[in-house]
């Protein structure tokens, strides 16, 4: 299935993938002594197109092995693809990229260090004064709500106080795209709505006057990637491929207002028709039974 990806008339996009294809080659060995090496393809992405414009929100869903942390691993410079191309701002992305912030469903946080201490942490590889890291990472705490915890090591906050962390420690630089591995998806329902509300809050504004963060986040819940983003784009597995890719129409700023959004007609209606779209797919791999 061919999908037109949404583009804003007369914009270049800031990321496209055009036909790309990912095959891992994975290597094993037979049993038995001096046997030989074997290798085994996995096709992780076939035939991917997508654009995605600067400033936007897009959600990437879908089953495990369908290639979502894929196509983040390639924007940050970590797999290239085995065909096709990926260009960010016109250009193959490369490591290091200081306009990139990565965000990972565990938090990742170094134990030996504060939280202050690990907000700082990608402000040290940027060359910032001493004190210029202390001030920032004290007002990214303060903006996810963690004023007074600064001191505060890894086995003395909670899983969400940890996210709330390892979210100021991405955004402390300021970078342009954010790419987010289900960041919240270790979390209880309640501190997850709370963290998605917060994190919204933070993108919505535009701070400083600086123009909105272009951000891809990738999740299993259907209804987190609806109730956040701009665009869904579906992703089936077997070969890992786009689907849809469907523009959410609920109103913004919604960052104040998910609880109460997640029950209108609309995010019913559009949360629906994507679940039909996955579970056909299910179907469609299921094995057949004879008659």
């Amino acid at each position: 299935m061919t999908v037109e990806p949404t583009v804003e008339s007369g914009a270049s996009p800031l990321i496209s993938f055009k036909d790309v294809n990912q095959v891992f080659r994975l290597q094993g060995q037979r049993a038995g002594d001096g046997a030989a090496s074997t290798s085994k393809e996995v096709v992780a992405l076939k035939g991917v197109n997508v654009e995605i414009q600067a400033g936007q929100f897009v959600a990437l869903v879908g089953a495990s092995g369908c290639g979502k942390t894929t196509i983040l691993n390639m924007l940050a410079g970590l797999v290239h693809p085995t065909q096709g191309e990926v260009r960010l701002a016109g250009k193959a992305p490369e490591l290091p990229n200081l306009d990139i912030g990565y965000m990972f469903a565990r938090d990742a946080l170094l134990p030996w260090r504060s939280a202050r201490k690990n907000v700082e942490l990608p402000l040290e590889t940027r060359g910032w004064t001493r004190k210029e890291r202390q001030e920032r990472a004290r007002e990214m705490l303060d903006l996810v709500g963690l004023k007074g915890r600064e001191s505060q090591y890894r086995l003395q906050l909670s899983q969400g106080m940890r996210q709330r962390v390892a979210l100021a420690r991405t955004l402390a630089a300021d970078p342009s795209i954010l790419l987010m591995d289900e960041p919240f998806a270790a979390l209880d329902a309640r501190t997850k709505l709370t963290l998605q509300a917060e994190f919204l809050r933070i993108w919505e504004r535009r701070q400083g006057g600086d123009s909105r963060k272009t951000v891809i986040f990738v999740t299993h819940d259907l209804q987190e990637a609806v109730l956040l983003a701009d665009r869904v784009i579906v992703m089936l597995p077997n070969p890992g491929r786009v689907a849809e890719d469907r523009v959410i129409e609920l109103p913004r700023p919604r960052a104040e207002h998910l609880g109460e959004i997640q029950f209108t007609d609309e995010f019913k209606r559009v949360t629906h028709d994507l679940f039909e779209l996955l579970e056909g797919a299910i179907g469609d791999r299921a094995p057949r039974v004879a008659s």
